[in-house]
């Protein structure tokens, strides 16, 4: 914390409650220290960023005008959550954000009451609000839900199913559409703000009311035309000047837009409409990285950061006097800019992460291969079917997580049509401090069963190029290849090299005990082998590269020539990797020794990855003491 900021009131903030006993004129001040010990911190630990630089003045509004708790205010996502956090008692603990053992990066039920409901993935906030305010009436309570969702978000589906489910219920709940990129709005200007605070008043509410009740005591007729003529009369006004008639079309009552960085234009707007019947929806125009000049000039408005310089911006990384190797994202779309170049019928999708998946490589040069498809994952995979029904091969790259919410999508649009879709699933395994919400530790599981589906996964840069090469040129149907976040290995570049399908290889032979090995895990492996041996143990290593189709033949092989199997993975052991060569086993009749190594069955908190690793038993002194025990204890274990 910067000791030479004048703190007046945020140190004494602990709860909304504190925060409501200041008068309104105090929240500029508080505003601006917020956003300072968001700064002062965040730049010295790193975190998302420039997301909540936005939305300190629309927090700070939100909990002085509701009565949080009690008021339930579901936060899209939860990169815009930490000035919530800093307003809701979890201000000294923001130095731990996304650190383990620490608070997390995103909302979280279990970390706070204020937390309403858990957000990592996008567009779900209206949904789950929605479904707040239905349980609130049925159970007969009485309080208010707000959802904020960002324009971003809006990209996604489920968003819309909501507004539509919402607009048809009627229920009394407010969405609070954060626009930050001026995507779908108008400037803001003195004219909307007139109408903006026109259209909240009580004033205009009373005089709705009263035409209508002076319609209903006239002739039908002369009634119906009355009410006719003041609705088409205000969504005239409203359709002029504002983005609002899709939205009263969904049967929302559209205020906005309103100008996100003044907190008492804030105030005063939702006092106004806190008390209204029905869904209301306010749009907000915010400054993604207000208030902190580097983030405001910045391409991204420093949207996720490491340790950066407070007063420049810049990082404060060291420069290692070696050029680090390639990051796997990378690596991916350098090879997919290289297919593009190559041919004609190669296009890349992805869900409003081009940067996070590699993709603005191939969008720097060739834009026109390259489709965004916003927040919207099961969009882009069926979108990705179309294109494939013509012969272009789609390169769809998703991250694990998000590829979780288009499963429908790829098996019936994808799988039972036995398309050739290529699928690159980054962040596949523990990704660190994001932690359970952007953990790809499902991916093996869930994919495995799809029919006709081809699964493999790298264990370094050269065979992500050759999986990718295979994958696009000489594999048909539904295919996907898994790759860590993070570092590659830095190997040399070299041609691509066609993979036989459904074939592993034994990287180190052994004698009694194998490791058979998937992904990052192989070099974990090898690691471990070399560890054993100081117990008199020799392994063998396998590098299975695919989880669908087995290399049964490899299987077979060290089925009768080794006691003691062990199966290693970053995936969840229920239905993975190790699964399918039990079941394997199983059919054939082997009575070796097993046991499945990955990710028990519960929920991984955040944490660097090599912790995460390390608690788990994943890394190479993990795989290498569940060995030994393992053989000591001679015994088979799942």
């Amino acid at each position: 914390m910067n000791d030479k900021f004048d703190y007046k009131y945020l140190l004494d903030i602990d709860s909304p409650a504190d925060l409501r006993k200041l008068p309104v004129s105090a929240l500029p001040k508080v505003c601006d220290e917020v956003r300072e010990f968001l700064v002062d911190t965040i730049t010295s630990i790193g975190g998302h960023f420039g997301a909540g630089l936005g939305v300190v003045e629309l927090t700070t509004a939100l909990h002085y005008v509701y009565n949080t708790p009690k008021d339930k205010i579901v936060i899209d996502t939860g990169h815009q959550g930490y000035p919530h956090k800093i307003l809701t008692g979890r201000r000294d603990s923001l130095k731990t954000i996304r650190q383990k053992g620490g608070i997390s990066g995103f909302l979280k039920r279990t970390e706070s009451e204020y937390d309403a409901f858990g957000a990592g993935h996008a567009s779900t906030s209206i949904s789950a609000a929605l479904g707040l305010a239905t349980a609130r009436d049925m159970n007969g309570e009485d309080y208010k839900v707000i959802a904020v969702i960002g324009d971003g978000a809006l990209t996604g589906g489920l968003a819309f199913e909501a507004l539509n489910n919402a607009g048809f219920l009627k229920k009394d709940i407010t969405v609070v559409l954060n626009d930050n990129n001026m995507s779908i709005a108008p400037n803001v200007s003195a004219m909307s703000n007139y109408f903006n605070e026109l259209f909240a008043s009580n004033t205009l509410q009373r005089m709705r009311e009263n035409i209508w009740d002076l319609s209903n005591k006239l002739d039908n007729e002369v009634g119906d035309r009355l009410r006719k003529i003041a609705h088409r009369l205000e969504d005239g006004v409203k359709a002029i000047i504002t983005p609002g008639v899709m939205f009263e079309a969904l049967g929302f009552n559209y205020i906005g837009p309103v100008n996100g960085n003044n907190v008492h234009k804030l105030v005063k707007i939702l006092s106004s409409i806190k008390d209204f019947k029905g869904p209301v929806l306010l749009h907000v125009v915010s400054q993604k990285g207000y208030g902190y000049k580097p983030a405001v000039s910045d391409k991204q408005f420093l949207h996720a950061i490491g340790k950066i310089d407070k007063v420049t911006g810049k990082s404060l990384a060291k420069k290692p006097d070696i050029a680090p190797p390639p990051n796997y994202q990378d690596v991916f779309g350098e090879t997919v800019l290289d297919f593009c170049k190559k041919s004609k019928n190669i296009c890349a999708i992805t869900a409003g992460m081009p940067d996070g998946t590699g993709l603005n490589i191939v969008q720097k040069e060739m834009p026109e291969r390259v489709y965004d498809v916003g927040i919207a994952e099961g969009h882009a995979v069926t979108f990705a079917a179309g294109l494939a029904c013509e012969g272009i091969v789609p390169i769809v790259a998703i991250y694990s997580t998000f590829m979780q919410r288009a499963i429908d999508h790829l098996i019936h649009d994808v799988a039972l049509q036995k398309l050739h879709v290529v699928f690159a699933l980054d962040r596949a395994g523990l990704v660190g401090a994001d932690g359970p919400t952007h953990h790809g530790v499902l991916d093996l599981s869930y994919l495995r069963p799809i029919q006709g589906m081809i699964l493999m996964a790298p264990k370094d840069e050269l065979e992500l190029r050759d999986m990718m090469y295979s994958a696009v040129y000489e594999y048909k149907g539904p295919i996907a290849i898994r790759f860590p976040r993070g570092a590659s290995l830095g190997l040399p570049k070299r041609d691509y090299q066609s993979l036989p399908l459904g074939k592993g290889e034994i990287l180190r032979q052994g004698s009694e005990v194998a490791i058979i090995a998937i992904g990052k895990m192989v070099n974990e492996s090898l690691a471990a082998a070399e560890k054993l041996t100081a117990n008199d143990i020799e392994a063998t290593v396998v590098n299975a590269r695919f989880v669908k189709p087995l290399d049964t033949d490899l299987l077979d092989q060290i089925a009768l020539t080794h006691d003691y199997i062990i199966t290693v993975e970053e995936n969840q052991k229920q239905a993975g990797f190790g699964s399918a060569v039990l079941e394997y086993f199983a059919e054939k009749g082997y009575k070796n020794n097993f046991k499945i190594l990955g990710l028990p069955d519960k929920i991984i908190d955040h944490g660097t990855q090599e912790e995460l690793l390390a608690e788990l038993g994943l890394d190479a002194s993990g795989i290498a003491n569940s060995v030994k025990n393992f053989v000591a204890n001679q015994v088979n274990i799942y």
